[in-house]
């Protein structure tokens, strides 16, 4: 089992970015969490990195429900989705998989919930 789903793309980096916020819009997804590595790199460690940024995208309901069904879940959350630059060119764009994050839990509610949401993670990820 993997634990992330991804695609590549030609797009420039802002545009990918662009492009992934859109898709995870359109799947229900809001962008609570941003770090930018490369500009984290740089001001912290003096260190040139290529673009990279993590998105953490959260569907409210899904969230409010799967915290219903185990309260330490918060610790799981919210859902990261990257963007990197290729060396090659383009982009990269990868979403964790709720499911293979909650093998650690056992509670079949919540099972199925992760079920759900990576699977419009992964719509999402396709659509860039």
């Amino acid at each position: 089992m993997t634990y992330y789903h991804s695609k590549t793309t030609d797009l420039p980096f802002d545009a990918a970015v662009a492009r992934t916020r859109e898709t995870l819009k359109a799947e229900g997804f809001g962008i609570i969490t941003e770090v930018d590595i490369a500009a984290t790199f740089k001001a912290k460690l003096d260190v040139d990195f290529r673009p990279y940024i993590i998105l953490g995208a959260c569907n409210p309901g899904a969230a409010h429900e799967a915290l219903g069904f185990e309260d330490k879940v918060g610790l799981m959350l919210p859902c990261n989705v990257i963007v990197q630059a290729l060396a090659s060119g383009g982009c990269e764009v990868a979403a964790i998989d709720p499911v293979a994050s909650m093998t650690a839990i056992d509670n079949p509610d919540l099972k199925a919930k992760a079920a759900e949401i990576g699977a419009g993670l992964k719509r999402a990820v396709a659509a860039v």
